[in-house]
């Protein structure tokens, strides 16, 4: 089954936020579309198996950047972490959670919230 929800970001700097992503999750970029100032207008980066939607560009309708929170599947949470570390972010220590899942947060440049854990969600586990 392909993507159905596409949490959507907007960044100060999208060409900086992107790179960070790359840089501290492992993103990879899938498209990029900039506007005539050289803006990201819109653009999809992958982490994982899933891709969010994030853009610069001002917009009356846009969620102000450093607003959101996302929650990051990982297999290895220590491995991620010290991705993370080795990458320049400042990631919490990594916490073991009452319902099976190993986890840390980091936040991007923006603001943004990156929960970073190995629960995988209800469907998952039936």
């Amino acid at each position: 089954m392909s993507q159905t929800v596409f949490p959507t970001l907007r960044f100060n700097d999208a060409h900086a936020s992107i790179a960070w992503l790359e840089k501290v999750l492992g993103a990879e970029a899938l498209e990029v579309h900039e506007d005539d100032e050289g803006r990201v207008a819109h653009a999809e980066v992958r982490i994982g198996s899933s891709a969010i939607m994030c853009g610069g560009r001002p917009d009356a309708t846009a969620t102000p950047a450093g607003t959101s929170v996302i929650y990051v599947v990982v297999d290895d949470a220590d491995a991620a972490h010290a991705r993370a570390r080795e990458a320049g972010a400042a990631p919490t220590e990594i916490t073991e959670q009452d319902y099976g899942s190993r986890d840390f947060s980091v936040f991007d440049p923006d603001g943004n919230h990156w929960a970073i854990g190995t629960y995988r969600g209800a469907d998952a586990a039936g």
